[in-house]
């Protein structure tokens, strides 16, 4: 977007106004100027130190309606077939060999769902798969015993999340030419969930602000 462009969008967000959900939807979309179908993104500063593990969010979510890419899922287990993986939506399936293979330096999936049994053989690929994200995790339903529940979960749309450094958690809920009511529902739905994992160690405020924005447009706070 170019300077002028975003100059011209910002005049129109009241920057001490917090909207509502659907005038801000409305008003994401209106201060989009991208040629392309923008991405409608939240961002939810939460009252967290997370230096203390226990304070650190992370997990995964299905929200109502998903606008995010596809992912390509592997799979990694013996538990079930390569037939049962690809109908459930695996991309690439596998044991031993695929671990080898990533060792060699194969990362061509963006998900990879496990079972405890091949978790201390991934365990040993930490510095591989941690740096990209892609480490089966328990919070975050990679790693499992209903496999392929899991791989049709995310296959339709389950996304992860977490904190980052700052106590943000991000995260696209819409698309510009998405029906403002299903972005509200994902915002809703988000929003409640983030609440329902406020940490028991917390004390005093717990979300600090919550600002929607369509890609490269103005911030826009929600209530």
């Amino acid at each position: 977007m170019s300077g002028k462009k975003y100059t011209a969008a910002k005049k129109l967000v009241d920057s001490k106004k917090v909207y509502p959900f659907a005038e801000a939807v409305n008003l994401a979309k209106e201060t989009s100027y991208a040629k392309f179908d923008a991405s409608i993104d939240i961002a939810i500063k939460l009252n967290v130190d997370t230096t203390k593990a226990e304070q650190q969010l992370r997990g995964s979510i299905a929200l109502p309606h998903y606008y995010g890419k596809t992912s390509r899922i592997l799979v990694i287990d013996d538990s079930i077939t390569a037939a049962e993986a690809k109908k459930a939506g695996a991309n690439y399936f596998g044991g031993d060999e695929k671990i080898a293979e990533i060792k060699d330096g194969w990362l061509d999936f963006d998900v990879l769902i496990t079972s405890p049994k091949f978790m201390p053989k991934l365990a040993k690929l930490g510095k591989i798969l941690g740096p990209k994200g892609l480490m089966p995790n328990p919070k975050l339903g990679t790693v499992t015993t209903k496999v392929i529940d899991t791989v049709k979960e995310f296959k339709i749309g389950k996304s992860t999340y977490r904190t980052d450094t700052y106590g943000n958690v991000h995260m696209i809920i819409g698309k510009k030419s998405a029906k403002t009511e299903d972005v509200v529902e994902n915002i809703e739905t988000l929003i409640n969930f983030i609440t329902s994992k406020r940490p028991a160690s917390l004390k005093g405020e717990y979300v600090k602000s919550i600002y929607i924005s369509s890609t490269m447009g103005p911030s826009i706070r929600i209530k």
